[in-house]
């Protein structure tokens, strides 16, 4: 259960980071990546929300792995 509790949150902390990704997009009027003027902080926030979606994806499957030994 505390796993699935730290699931759910990471999950919501990356919808949260994704907001705050496409407000600087929106703010900057910059929206490919791979411009060099793409704003640094939309870059550090894509950044930390892919570190957190590699946790996560860690995490569901030590669950899956939990659930079958069960």
């Amino acid at each position: 259960m505390k796993l699935q509790a730290l699931i759910g949150d990471l999950r919501w902390r990356v919808q949260l980071l994704d907001a705050d990704i496409q407000d600087e997009e929106k703010r900057t009027g910059i929206f490919d990546i791979s411009n060099n003027a793409y704003p640094i902080l939309a870059r550090n926030l894509r950044t930390r929300r892919d570190n957190l979606l590699a946790t996560i994806t860690m995490l569901e499957s030590r669950l899956a792995e939990t659930d079958m030994a069960a």
